[in-house]
């Protein structure tokens, strides 16, 4: 009777149950539970979009972390132009620590940051320390000083390149050990392109939009600047070319814009390096070039995408190379 109830009044009817079944004859109709199979295809495609999404939340990530390293590049840059519009051109000491080049250190030009930024003992403590370099009036965040990236326990990221009036240009001059032995002046200037930068109006041939200024090592530099040879195609065993992000860096130009850089060769990303520990901080590690011997080398790319990458660097560090293609050195 309710049955017929329900039909004309367009409710659905509910299945009739024998109440003498056993109850869990009577649970398993209701609620039927997964197969095996169809547990394991589950997982499968659990499986499947997490294998999709990991690498796609990791290049988000990646992209993320190199937007804020672009964007201190940027602002480190525009706080170098700024120091050079109030000094009448003249550019911020590029050596970090600054340089003190008399017997009696009667001439200290100070760095562009100082101590405060070298392995401080904590946050807190790097904040107190008045030794922050002479680009702190214009930027006052420690944040802007360091990659997102960075490696564990390195306050300073961030390095001038060593022709940015770098620690070899106090004296408008720097010597390098040539392919033969012994140590060649390479000079200030190569007809319209000035070699060692220290004014801005300097920077003529190639323009400001191709000299690199700022780049990111995702360390504190081993040496007061990031050197690359000028004289021949070699890295240098100190600053072996960063690959922060993505196999590729971040380096910003003197018109005050950022870059990011893909480089092009397996072997720029692979080459043997090596981790040290810092002298003046025994928990923080530094990395280096690794020679055939196992110690600290000069690296000489061997492929012609690997030579393309380390050339870019130079021509974007010195305005020009320094030897012929036959790796002749010379200027």
């Amino acid at each position: 009777m309710a049955d017929h109830i329900a039909k004309f009044n367009g409710l659905p009817i509910r299945p009739k149950v024998d109440m003498h079944q056993p109850k869990a004859q009577i649970k398993s109709r209701r609620c039927r539970a997964f197969t095996l199979i169809e547990l394991l295809v589950v997982i499968a495609i659990i499986a499947l979009l997490m294998a999709i999404m990991v690498p796609v939340l990791r290049s988000a990530r990646e992209r993320a972390y190199r937007t804020v390293c672009l964007s201190n590049l940027k602002q480190l840059t525009l706080a170098w132009l700024a120091y050079a519009d109030e000094h009448d051109g003249k550019l911020v000491m590029g050596s970090a620590m600054g340089v003190s080049w008399t017997a009696d250190n009667s001439i200290v030009l100070e760095g562009w940051v100082r101590k405060a930024f070298f392995f401080p003992e904590s946050r807190a403590s790097l904040i107190e320390n008045p030794n922050k370099g002479a680009l702190w009036p214009w930027i006052k965040n420690i944040d802007v000083y360091r990659c997102p990236r960075g490696r564990k326990g390195h306050a300073l990221t961030y390095s001038t390149l060593i022709s940015a009036n770098g620690a070899s240009d106090v004296k408008g001059v720097v010597s390098q050990k040539t392919q033969a032995g012994g140590f060649q002046s390479i000079g200030k200037r190569v007809g319209s392109t000035t070699l060692l930068l220290t004014n801005l109006t300097e920077i003529v041939s190639p323009g400001a939009s191709q000299r690199a200024v700022f780049i990111d090592m995702g360390q504190t530099p081993s040496g007061d600047d990031f050197y690359v040879h000028y004289l021949y195609p070699k890295w240098n065993w100190g600053g072996p070319p960063p690959i922060q992000h993505g196999g590729g860096t971040t380096l910003s130009m003197a018109d005050g814009h950022a870059e990011y850089w893909k480089w092009r060769g397996r072997e720029t990303v692979e080459m043997p390096r090596m981790l040290k520990l810092c002298h003046s901080n025994p928990d923080v590690y530094t990395e280096w070039l690794e020679g055939s011997d196992g110690s600290a080398d000069d690296y000489t790319p061997r492929t012609e995408e690997g030579l393309y990458d380390l050339q870019r660097l130079q021509k974007a560090t010195w305005g020009r190379l320094g030897y012929t293609m036959d790796g002749e050195g010379g200027p």
